[in-house]
């Protein structure tokens, strides 16, 4: 048999082997798109119907197997009505079933990354080989959904319900070590030698070495359980995985279910149910904003890649000003290969930042990532040093020093005439304007903002200011560099704040305001960590600094007086009267300790509450949604303001900034997102009930005509 499509194609031996190679055009990678799904079941029936094919092996011309669904197609499944979104599934579980049953064995020849969908073909064959370094699994609960394609079906059967259990909930991608152990695959082989083993895996299947008939036979039943077994497997799943998914994110839980009833009916029924579950997680608000993030992601890195295409790389880097950011930058750099000079005025600074960089990377050494070898080679990347003699050969300088403009334009004008003519300065700061910065420059065109968060290692974002004279080439290389530290990088222009920060702030406006009309700060944190943030506003400010808040406030409020500024002393000014700084200090809204681990302990502050109630009217009970309603709306109005003045290039980009940035919750799908799904018409008439509040709480002349026109920020709902 033979067969050209434009996604696989099919070729046969004498000896009656078939191959069908996966090779989609004019990608870089295999995705089951309709086409590909349509070629895959046509040549499925011809090889079924074919007397002279004797086996099949299924493998990729590409460098990973399938990485999956292509999710930009599939976003109009699940815009479906229930009956024709069912149908759709059941067609493509025809093929699958049709590939499990064909009258001859199959194997897979996992020769690289097979997740979701593609994992799920893998499983729909008889055996599989899979190279060392490839990687499977089925992350679809990370989109709000479970697998659709028989992955609740099959690969339970295949290494027991609670590994499945784990494997689905956690969504992670598994090593090949990892996928043998548990029984995913039957062997693991080189990369090269994959296709090999393959063939000769079928030899010994024709030899009658191993009979597959049998294992179908198998893996096609109902699993057998006694009640005590069924409740020790399930119950200690669920609390685990209910621990870790929480109430925001059904798909975990719901998978369980799925599979629990799966296992005890036979395959076609079990089919039946992941279909009927599956529609369910589809068509909620869950899965909407979770897969919408996945395309906001996609186009976040297609945006930066429009700048990387023109980008020289870095190849050797500095940072000015040692301490735990400068640390956390050295060793971000240091760790992902590009070697770094940490430069500090005052050496106790410099010991500080290379004690910083040693920490993680002991931390990759105990967590089995990195050997001491490994570490210390990396480590020996950063060169720690007082002075500029070795500047002139750096391509990129990373300006960290205090958050004081004065200060940081006499660095950077000193630094500017140490290094090449052509090399990039830029700065580490939040708020800052770059403009103002690059006053003090001779050079503006080759400065822009490159802001990190705190800490550097875990935090994914970095945002890259535009000033008003950086060049192209400045912004491509300094995104080349976040990419090359493993950050995402997104482009935005000058303003106070930027993106990030001047979204958040007025979110820690609209908390001061409740503060000020009677709340409780502790209740205020619980409301919106219940809604779904990783800590509340207090508690946040802790971590960021009460410090650092209060003189980015004066920035934000210098810059957008209208909204951003405020009358009196709210709790925030008189915390820093006080040095009540939050974690650094030992105390801010709450009072820390050091635990075992070295880590702060966050623990109850009567002395914090009675500032903030000798700062208060009265107290008061504030109703929960009233208070989600005043801290949300002042961030998401700001977010639509820095969208329509062009702070932020795209929707895509202003969602991601707040998911990376600062934690918004990712079951919303980010601030415009959470709009959309609201409906600006709601949200407008919800802002309207706090129109009182300020200007914060008003929506823009533009927000109210997309409203009015029902208009959406997102295309992809």
């Amino acid at each position: 048999m033979k067969f050209e499509g434009k996604t696989l194609r099919v070729t046969s031996t004498e000896e009656g082997i078939a191959t069908l190679t996966l090779d989609l055009q004019d990608s870089s990678v295999n995705k089951f798109g309709a086409q590909a799904l349509a070629e895959l079941g046509q040549v499925i029936t011809e090889l079924g119907s074919d007397a002279s094919i004797k086996a099949l092996v299924i493998t990729s011309a590409k460098e990973a197997f399938v990485v999956g669904a292509d999710i930009t197609e599939f976003m109009g499944w699940f815009k479906l009505e229930d009956d024709a979104l069912s149908d759709k599934l059941a067609q493509t579980h025809a093929i699958f079933k049709d590939l499990s049953e064909l009258p001859f064995p199959t194997v897979a020849a996992i020769n690289g990354l097979a997740l979701g969908g593609g994992f799920e073909l893998c499983l729909a064959c008889d055996y599989r080989i899979m190279a060392d370094n490839a990687k499977v699994g089925l992350p679809e609960t990370q989109l709000g959904i479970y697998p659709g394609w028989g992955g609740t079906v099959r690969l339970p059967r295949l290494i027991g319900a609670d590994n499945a259990c784990e494997w689905i909930c956690g969504g992670q991608q598994k090593r090949s070590a990892d996928a043998l152990k548990d029984g995913a695959v039957d062997a693991v082989v080189a990369k090269d030698a994959v296709l090999e083993s393959a063939y000769g895996l079928v030899q010994q299947l024709l030899a009658g070495k191993f009979d597959y008939r049998a294992r179908r036979a198998a893996l096609s039943a109902p699993m057998t359980f006694s009640p005590i077994e069924k409740m020790m497997v399930f119950e200690s799943v669920r609390g685990v995985v209910k621990g870790k998914a929480g109430k925001h994110y059904p798909a975990p839980m719901e998978a369980i279910k799925t599979i629990e009833k799966g296992i005890f009916q036979p395959i076609g029924k079990a089919i039946e149910t992941e279909i009927k579950g599956f529609i369910k997680l589809a068509k909620s608000p869950v899965a909407r904003a979770l897969v919408g993030l996945f395309l906001n992601d996609q186009a976040v890195k297609k945006a930066a890649g429009k700048y990387t295409k023109t980008a020289t790389p870095v190849a050797h880097a500095a940072v000015l000003g040692a301490g735990i950011m400068g640390g956390g930058i050295a060793y971000q750099s240091a760790s992902k290969g590009t070697p770094i000079i940490m430069k500090d005025i005052r050496q106790p600074a410099l010991e500080l930042g290379m004690s910083e960089a040693s920490k993680l990377f002991g931390k990759q050494i105990e967590r089995g990532k990195l050997s001491a070898e490994q570490a210390m080679q990396s480590m020996s990347a950063i060169t720690p040093v007082l002075s500029f003699g070795e500047f002139d050969k750096v391509d990129l300088v990373v300006e960290a020093v205090v958050e004081n403009p004065k200060v940081k334009q006499s660095v950077l004008a000193e630094v500017e005439q140490v290094i090449d003519t052509n090399a990039v300065l830029t700065s580490n700061t939040s708020t800052i304007s770059i403009n103002h910065l690059a006053s003090a420059l001779q050079r503006p065109e080759n400065f822009c903002g490159m802001h990190f968060f705190n800490p550097v290692h875990r935090m994914p974002l970095v945002e890259v200011i535009r000033g008003q004279h950086t060049s192209d080439a400045t912004v491509a290389k300094t995104v080349a560099y976040a990419q090359a530290l493993g950050k995402t990088p997104i482009v935005v222009n000058d303003c106070p704040g930027f993106l990030v920060n001047r979204v958040l702030f007025p979110y820690f406006a609209g908390f001061s305001a409740l503060l000020k009309d009677g709340a409780d700060y502790q209740t205020v944190d619980k409301v919106m960590e219940k809604f779904g943030w990783p800590m509340g506003p207090a508690y946040l400010l802790d971590v960021v600094g009460i410090d650092t808040a209060y003189h980015a406030d004066q920035v934000m409020a210098q810059g957008f007086p209208d909204r951003m500024g405020h009358e009196g002393e709210n709790a925030i000014d008189r915390f820093f009267k006080l040095e009540r700084y939050g974690q650094k200090s030992g105390s801010g809204f709450y009072q820390y300790e050091t635990d075992k681990k070295g880590k702060p302990k966050k623990l109850n502050s009567s002395e914090a509450q009675e500032i903030v109630q000798s700062l208060q009217d009265q107290p008061s009970d504030l109703d929960e949604q009233d208070i989600i309603a005043r801290m949300m709306i002042p961030l998401c109005i700001e977010t639509a303001r820095c969208l329509e003045e062009g702070i932020v290039g795209s929707a895509a980009e202003a969602d991601m900034g707040l998911i990376y940035g600062i934690g918004f919750p990712p079951y919303l799908g980010g601030a415009l997102h959470y709009m959309d799904e609201m409906g600006l018409a709601a949200f407008c008439e919800l802002a309207d009930r706090f129109a009182h509040l300020g200007k914060l709480y008003q929506p823009t002349d533009s927000m109210r005509e997309m409203a009015a026109n029902q208009r959406r920020y997102h295309t992809y709902q």
